[in-house]
């Protein structure tokens, strides 16, 4: 019965459920990701803990972004749906007042390395 019960510890200690296949950030660059957020237009909507200047209100204050569960209170808040999210949320959460924003991969990498670092734990 011991031994049945060590073996079947030792399994259950191994199973730490299925392997996350969400895309990372890998090469991504914090900095130009803060800088992409002004470029784009960002900080006309959205308040941001780093940006004194345009501090928008119309849109959810990011300051802890990197804390939250969900992207727009719909979405897991993982690397590679923040990635799809800030190149064209609209797909993704039809009626949002978010606009689609065309940018590259490495772009789209780089703003979402930024906003999760925001408030990060």
């Amino acid at each position: 019965m011991g031994l049945l019960l060590l073996l079947a510890g030792s399994l259950l200690a191994g199973c730490d459920g299925p392997p996350d296949r969400t895309p990372t950030v890998g090469d991504a660059s914090v900095a130009r990701g803060r800088q992409l957020v002004m470029q784009h237009g960002c900080t006309a909507c959205h308040a941001f803990p780093d940006v004194q200047w345009p501090r928008g209100g119309l849109g959810p204050s990011l300051d802890r972004f990197g804390r939250q569960g969900l992207i727009a209170g719909q979405l897991p808040n993982q690397p590679g749906v923040l990635m799809a999210f800030v190149r064209d949320a609209p797909s993704m959460v039809p009626g949002t007042a978010m606009p689609a924003f065309p940018m590259s991969d490495q772009d789209a990498r780089d703003v979402t390395a930024y906003l999760l670092q925001l408030g990060a734990r």
